[in-house]
């Protein structure tokens, strides 16, 4: 269990320090802005308590939101992709998937299965990151092609990344 602990921790600050120092410093243009730091949230074992992700998405977005002089932000976005990640899973996870508490990763569910997964929590964060940063809907086609563009490219960076790092359940 306290390793499990450990795991986590060093898991959130490896991504967090790889968005904040890696991919924040890399000028793409105005419409590519990837967040991979959602990863931490999107990877948390089915099994774990609805509240306590609330809890790790906030102070995941109080982090980034620290860091990135965007008061409340990412915050806000991130609480509500760790709000509905539990109904997303309910969905599309079996009883022994909460029973055995499996990481939602590439290894433990599939290729497929993770893009999915990927996609729409990704689509629902940057559409409310977004939306919230401009307030408005006065430039809605520019800010859902920015949506658009950014998933895109953050899901293209988080499963390269899952493919990389974490081995095919298999293999073990």
């Amino acid at each position: 269990m306290v390793i499990e602990i450990i795991n986590y921790i060093v898991r959130f600050l490896l991504i967090i320090l790889i968005q904040l120092l890696v991919i924040d410093n890399i000028d793409l243009s105005t419409y590519v802005n990837p967040y991979i730091y959602i990863l931490f949230i999107l990877t948390l074992p089915i099994s774990t308590k609805p509240w306590l992700v609330v809890i790790l998405s906030f102070l995941t977005g109080l982090v980034m939101d620290t860091f990135s002089s965007t008061p409340g932000l990412h915050m806000a976005a991130t609480i509500f992709i760790g709000y509905i990640r539990n109904f997303y899973l309910m969905f599309a996870c079996s009883k022994e998937d909460f029973d055995n508490g499996i990481e939602p990763t590439v290894s433990k569910k599939g290729i497929v299965w993770f893009l999915v997964y990927a996609i729409i929590m990704t689509l629902m964060h940057h559409l409310f990151l977004f939306y919230l940063e401009i307030y408005s809907f006065r430039d809605f086609f520019r800010t859902m092609f920015r949506v658009l563009s950014s998933s895109l490219f953050s899901v293209l960076i988080i499963s390269i990344g899952q493919l990389l790092f974490y081995r095919n359940s298999k293999a073990r």
